[in-house]
């Protein structure tokens, strides 16, 4: 049986755990998560480095100065504001910024729009879709032939988008401004890995296609892919800022949670909201029960369990009321074990939750929560049996 949670209020993550692996910003995409209560773990999955030697990135601007382009496409925020400072430094930016507005500029999503803008630009076009994809279908399909068209990079090659303008009859200019490379130390984010493996994350918001491109190429050079994908597909809220940035993930087979809008504020909140909805709340033996994240919270007091305890505890509220069996739990626990290991987790579950009446023991059959059996629904939704849940909307002060 639902019902609303007693006791003092606590912020609604309380009890999540949360992964950030991205190479800008983290802090304050970090943030955002800790002031409604979850505990944040940074990796980061990708390192930003601006170009080694700029003479190429200067030379490429003169070039662009003296024979304007008639488009550019600016694929990032970062590169685009990456680029005018560099011009700045070499006293080109008055230039620079003459040649663009000239020119026709698409933006490949809200960020670029905004740093053109910034820029006093027009933003000009910018695809409902915000992928790189809807910006090279709609551009080709205004026609391209004959045209010299400006394609700033955002951290890697685009050969696609080159190839395609270029097959379309258009000359193309390539600027690249910073380039994405591995981490330096790579040891944070194995332990993400690790830990998503094991069932202590919660969730994965991801900013960019390369950093969750970088997380899933890491696992599969540990060894651990297939069973890291699993668990995003299973355990893990997925969230990406934009369809560029779930690119990766979805190609991977993997549920993706997105925002109305691609913003950083959207996606916390989406996420936050989302993480919320998705806390069973049950009357057991005379208290409320919510079980959140890595945690659960007993008449509306907050108590962490260790990964075995909590283990079992998804596995009884995810059938509250029905009797699991020994052998059921035991394969939920993180290193699974003998029989008596599952003893041991439900003496501890007992312990943390205050009182042991909450889970009851069913002789030669196994454990239930002490619900009613007139009370007994479906089964509950559980963090750690999901599907992908749907886009939401952001609200001020996020």
């Amino acid at each position: 049986m639902t019902v609303a949670c007693s006791g003092p209020e606590l912020p609604p993550l309380t009890g999540y755990t949360v992964g950030v692996t991205a190479a800008r910003r983290a802090e304050e995409l970090g943030a955002l998560f800790v002031r409604q209560g979850a505990a944040v773990r940074y990796a980061p999955s990708i390192r930003i480095m601006p170009v080694t030697d700029d003479t190429e990135l200067r030379d490429t601007t003169r070039g662009l100065v003296g024979k304007p382009a008639d488009t550019v496409i600016v694929t990032s925020g970062l590169g685009f504001r990456g680029w005018l400072e560099a011009a700045e430094a070499w006293g080109g930016c008055d230039a620079l910024l003459d040649m663009l507005r000239g020119a026709e500029l698409y933006a490949r999503g809200p960020a670029a729009a905004g740093a053109v803008r910034a820029a006093g630009l027009d933003a000009g076009h910018t695809p409902a879709s915000a992928s790189t994809a809807g910006l090279l279908e709609e551009l080709i399909g205004s026609g391209v032939a004959g045209r010299r068209i400006v394609v700033q990079q955002h951290g890697e090659p685009l050969p696609h988008v080159v190839n395609a303008l270029r097959a379309a009859g258009a000359e193309v200019v390539d600027v690249a401004v910073y380039r994405w490379v591995r981490p330096p130390d790579p040891e944070p984010l194995d332990r993400l890995i690790g830990d998503t493996v094991d069932g202590l994350i919660d969730a994965l918001p991801f900013t960019s296609a390369p950093a969750a491109a970088s997380m899933l190429a890491r696992a599969e050079r540990t060894g651990r892919y297939g069973s890291f994908v699993d668990a995003l597909r299973h355990d893990v809220l997925v969230a990406a800022v934009g369809p560029a940035a779930a690119g990766p993930l979805v190609s991977a087979g993997v549920p993706v949670l997105r925002p109305s809008r691609s913003r950083m504020g959207a996606l916390a909140y989406t996420l936050s909201c989302e993480l919320t909805g998705r806390a069973p709340t049950f009357l057991v033996s005379g208290h409320t029960l919510q079980v959140r994240g890595q945690a659960v919270v007993v008449d509306g007091r907050l108590r962490e369990l260790a990964p075995a305890p909590m283990a079992v505890l998804r596995a009884l509220a995810g059938t509250p009321g029905v009797v699991v069996s020994r052998r059921d739990l035991l394969a939920s626990l993180p290193n699974g074990g003998e029989e008596h290991a599952v003893e041991t987790a439900v003496g501890r579950l007992r312990t943390a939750l205050g009182d042991p009446r909450i889970v009851q023991t069913v002789v030669k059959r196994g454990y239930r929560l002490a619900i009613p059996e007139s009370e007994v629904t479906a089964p509950a939704r559980v963090p750690g049996s999901r599907e992908a849940g749907p886009a939401g909307e952001a609200v001020p002060g996020w």
